[in-house]
């Protein structure tokens, strides 16, 4: 038995030969090499968590801020899938995907065809497409008269002005039986 255990251990020093030169080369490689020269004092923050706390959150910009372009629309296909800030999709609620605004905060798109507005909340991240700005949920799309794609302004709500805080309540209040009468 002490034989087989030896010869066990003898065709196991050239690994372990070879697994001790290879960490002294990394570590004297590592010892070597130049520091970085920005170490960032606290680890990176995930940009893509935001509570939904049901507060209405202002843009930072001091300057008035909107984007015009291409949006385009999602539904069933990821009907309750996670959004990026945690909750489930619901084509039926008025939100949209945004690659910049800060998830939790609202928005007021314009169909710049019909002139209709509407307040989204941004609950997600998108669109994938390089050519569009936003991806509307099915309601907000249907709410805006986009059918497919369609050309629209964003503008964020600032929770300081009154006539938008106003308008918001108004739409949140009296969007939800309109939403569940046309299920």
């Amino acid at each position: 038995m002490q034989e087989k255990f030896s010869s066990r251990l003898l065709n196991r020093i050239p690994r372990l030969l070879t697994g001790v030169v290879a960490f002294g080369l990394g570590v004297s490689a590592t010892a070597t090499s130049a520091a970085p020269a920005d170490v960032p004092a606290d680890p990176p923050r995930d940009l893509n968590k935001a509570p939904n706390d049901g507060k209405i959150r202002k843009a930072t910009s001091k300057k008035p801020w909107y984007q015009t372009g291409i949006a385009s629309w999602y539904g069933s296909e990821f009907q309750g899938k996670p959004t990026a800030n945690g909750e489930s999709f619901d084509m039926h609620s008025l939100t949209c995907a945004h690659r910049t605004l800060p998830l939790g905060s609202w928005a007021r798109i314009t169909n710049l065809k019909t002139k209709k507005s509407i307040f989204v909340r941004v609950n997600d991240r998108g669109p994938l497409l390089e050519d569009r700005i936003v991806d509307l949920s099915y309601a907000a799309a249907r709410k805006l008269g986009i059918a497919g794609l369609g050309k629209v302004r964003i503008d964020p709500v600032n929770g300081s002005n009154p006539d938008q805080v106003r308008a918001l309540v108004a739409q949140t209040a009296s969007v939800q039986p309109l939403l569940f009468a046309s299920r």
